[in-house]
């Protein structure tokens, strides 16, 4: 792992959100974007060197919905830079970590993603990202 990559923020309004970390942070987001697969809803702010995403629910069956459900919004993830999606993801099983997922997919900012599953993480939704070279 490289370096944390951005921290994901679960939210219910992400135009609220965006004012209000706009008025946090002192920037405006720099993208929005939908990501369907995942039925959410994302925003971007740089602070920093650092990355702040806003998830939204898309529809009632997304997971961001489901987690806000059940434990409102707030912080949702951690998301870390690899430079090898694939091996990482190997080599992570391997150390016996549990994958929430097979295969990397594509997500938001033009990257192929990966999440861990937090009961393998103390608790801790990871997301690996690597930047899709195109």
């Amino acid at each position: 792992m490289k370096k944390i990559e951005h921290i994901g923020i679960a939210v219910e309004d992400i135009k609220a959100s965006e004012a209000l970390f706009s008025a946090l942070f002192g920037v405006e987001p720099y993208k929005q974007e939908l990501v369907e697969a995942q039925k959410v809803l994302t925003s971007f702010f740089r602070v920093g060197t650092n990355k702040i995403e806003l998830l939204q629910a898309t529809s009632e069956d997304s997971v961001i919905k489901k987690f806000i459900d059940k434990k409102g919004p707030g912080f949702h993830h951690i998301a870390f830079a690899v430079t090898d999606i694939l091996s990482e993801m190997k080599r992570l099983t391997e150390s016996g970590f549990r994958l929430l997922q097979e295969e990397p997919t594509k997500g938001a900012d033009n990257k192929l993603v990966c999440f861990l599953h937090p009961k393998s993480t103390n608790g801790i939704l990871i997301e690996l990202v690597q930047e899709i070279e195109e």
